[in-house]
């Protein structure tokens, strides 16, 4: 296999930081080489998320330029280094968590790569792993939810969101979430949301003191950011959690701590990474997100499915709260 492996490649690279325009697509950019530990993959799908967008925009700063953006994709295993490889192997079909994913091949450490159980079909790999550990890991960790919980998810509709409103249905919570539109509602409603509150017209705090009979949510999770933000610790109960981890409207501005003491809340801006460290804990939150996607419990939902070189639209999709459901790049195009 290793033997049709191209030296050039087609991927997408900045040299700068800035709007979707800074986003440059190549089709002569060098294919990595791998080291002891590494496997060359050959991607099939690319997952796109916000976070992409916070390094194209320099919200977070780059290592370096050029520098290829993406942190997810799944396909195929084409070359492996030496070393400790957790049984993977030329020509399994893999997922992984890593960088450089827009692009036809990317070389990662065997440690963050998880093979596709039999039974998943092509694209969900790719549309589930990074947004699908996030909610899990959030639901898990960040607060751990309950049976009957109240707790409310902002962007309900949006890639997360999904996940983070069914995984509550599976656990058996009381889902509300936020939408700003009739579609997104009715989205949210039918992956399992209890109630849904379009803040387009609907007063938000308001709602949910009516839902809860004025005691509020035990969480908030809220991937929105700085619009939210104020609005997320109105509607936390007493000794809830407020989860912060996105920005999808910007970064949270510093926050005076004694803010919190007036509920006891709790306030954790958590990252995915800081979850999953270990291969222990990837492998054991990776196997239990497949298994709900193989028994049933999660729609996976992919909005559309990008050109590599129409990547710029996909970032203006995505920051224009133009898409429902996942954003995938397909690296051949």
């Amino acid at each position: 296999m290793a033997s049709s492996i191209p030296t050039t490649q087609k991927a997408v690279i900045i040299e700068k930081t800035g709007g979707p325009e800074v986003l440059q697509h190549k089709t002569d950019f060098p294919v990595p080489s791998v080291v002891d530990g590494q496997l060359l993959v050959k991607n099939d799908f690319i997952g796109i998320n916000f976070i992409d967008t916070y390094f194209r925009s320099g919200l977070y700063p780059a290592p370096h330029f050029p520098y290829i953006l993406g942190r997810e994709a799944e396909g195929t295993v084409v070359k492996t280094g030496g070393g400790n490889l957790y049984g993977l192997k030329e020509g399994d079909r893999v997922v992984w968590l890593s960088e450089a994913a827009y692009a036809e091949y990317t070389a990662i450490d065997a440690s963050k790569a998880f093979k596709i159980p039999d039974g998943v079909a092509p694209k969900i790999a790719a549309a589930s792993l990074l947004q699908g550990l996030t909610a899990l890991t959030l639901v898990r960790e960040a607060h751990r939810v309950e049976k009957g919980d109240w707790v409310l998810v902002h962007a309900a509709a949006g890639g997360t969101g999904l996940w983070l409103v069914q995984l509550l249905k599976a656990i058996g919570a009381n889902t509300i979430g936020t939408v700003s539109t009739p579609e997104k509602a009715e989205l949210a409603l039918k992956a399992g949301a209890s109630h849904v509150i379009n803040y387009s017209h609907e007063d938000v705090k308001q709602k949910v003191a009516e839902l809860t009979g004025g005691k509020g949510v035990i969480a908030v999770f809220d991937g929105v950011g700085k619009s939210t933000f104020d609005l997320s610790l109105e509607v936390v109960a007493r000794k809830g959690t407020l989860v912060s981890f996105g920005n999808a409207s910007g970064a949270v501005p510093p926050l005076t701590i004694a803010r919190l003491s007036a509920k006891n809340a709790r306030l954790l801006r958590p990252t995915l990474l800081n979850y999953i460290a270990t291969r222990d804990e990837l492998e054991y939150y990776a196997n239990e997100l497949f298994g709900f996607i193989t028994g049933g419990k999660i729609d996976v939902r992919i909005h559309e499915v990008y050109p590599l070189s129409e990547v710029a639209r996909a970032h203006a999709d995505l920051e224009g709260r133009k898409s429902t459901g996942k954003l995938l790049l397909d690296p051949s195009k």
